[in-house]
């Protein structure tokens, strides 16, 4: 057979490759919802304020002129050290079901990230873990949220050929927002009245919330496996682009005392009303998309942000936190037409959120992984 040539992307054809790549392996996936392309592209422009601490490479494949994959190769100079490790990242893999192109593809992502003096390399990532990340190893049968990811069922084989090992699963629960309430957590609440309160978001001072939510999010997330901190420049970008599609009485504020002590957000699934644009907002798309959110909306919604301050994480009170902001946001879903809400992601190792959304009724319906491979 020809040999696999890989190249850098650099120029306009490449991108319409990558497309046109995604669309030949998903073709026959009725689950498969085709990402919109300017976020894709936005995603790898010097608009994304991630580049501010980080740089990467997307890498396509060929064989005898043919696409038949893509990789990406990235190193954020904010990812701390790990027992002495420099930790680089892989992501945007797509690959036809051949060991030899995803040998080609991991080698040469981690012979760019040797140059850039790490030891191992971890990933999937979109970029890195503050936005879509893990590899889907079950349930392949229903689309991806907003901004979750979706794959073949033989790339695990793939990775897991190229030498690649688990790291940590990411799991995705769907609940319905009608759930009956656990009298434990009741209880819980009832007896947090005095101290712990509510709020939507304050829309008349957006810039400010944003900046609390990113302080909260930092806080509440810093122990985390992984972790990577929002800078400012990241947390207004999300908020802008969050903004035309945030209804305030999905997202809730805890308050312990006066102070911010937690918050959470639901977004609609936005990929229920984009399946049929082939990922095209021009020219007609956005009118499409935008009719679609005023006139009907989306019948299914994912909490991407989520968190409790350090101080309050553990104990009744953190979960009576946890508990009321969904309680608070799962009454608005409901009643704008919400049918399922997907809680996402959640590590697999947070036995405190996976034990109550298991209260709540929640369907563990996928699960994503994180691979990782030494570099030496």
């Amino acid at each position: 057979m020809s040999p696999v040539i890989v190249s850098a992307v650099d120029h306009r054809r490449d991108w319409e490759d990558l497309w046109g790549l995604s669309r030949k392996l998903y073709a026959d996936d009725p689950a498969w919802v085709e990402p919109l392309r300017a976020e894709r592209k936005t995603l790898w422009s010097d608009e994304n304020p991630w580049f501010e601490h980080a740089h990467g490479q997307l890498f396509l494949a060929r064989r005898a002129g043919q696409v038949v994959g893509s990789i990406s190769a990235q190193v954020d100079r904010l990812q701390p050290l790990e027992q002495g490790r420099r930790v680089g990242y892989f992501g945007q893999f797509e690959c036809t079901n051949e060991a030899e192109v995803a040998s080609v593809l991991f080698e040469t992502a981690s012979q760019w990230l040797r140059e850039q003096g790490c030891t191992w390399m971890r990933g999937p990532y979109d970029l890195g873990i503050n936005q879509s990340c893990g590899l889907l190893v079950s349930g392949y049968d229903t689309p991806p949220m907003i901004l979750m990811g979706h794959a073949r069922p033989y790339y695990r084989e793939l990775l897991e050929g190229a030498g690649l090992v688990r790291e940590m699963d990411l799991l995705a629960y769907r609940v319905a927002p009608d759930f009956v309430a656990p009298a434990a957590m009741r209880r819980l609440l009832e007896r947090s009245r005095r101290r712990l309160s509510f709020r939507p978001l304050n829309m008349d001072s957006y810039g400010q919330e944003v900046e609390l939510l990113r302080e909260l999010f930092n806080d509440a997330w810093a122990d985390n496996w992984g972790f990577v901190p929002l800078t400012r420049a990241e947390f207004a970008h999300t908020g802008r682009e969050i903004r035309r599609i945030l209804n305030p009485d999905h997202a809730c504020v805890a308050e312990i005392d006066g102070q911010a002590a937690g918050f959470l957000i639901a977004l609609p699934n936005i990929n229920e009303l984009i399946r049929d644009l082939g990922g095209r907002l021009f020219p007609t798309g956005w009118i499409r998309l935008l009719w679609r959110l005023k006139r009907r909306g989306a019948s299914t919604a994912r909490v991407p942000l989520m968190g409790v301050s350090r101080k309050h994480q553990r104990g009744p009170l953190g979960a009576a936190i946890s508990f009321g902001m969904i309680d608070n946001v799962r009454h608005a879903l409901h009643r704008d037409g919400i049918r399922h809400v997907e809680m996402s992601w959640i590590l697999e190792t947070n036995q405190g959120m996976n034990s109550l959304i298991h209260a709540m009724g929640g369907d563990l319906y996928k699960r994503y992984r994180m691979y990782g491979r030494a570099l030496d």
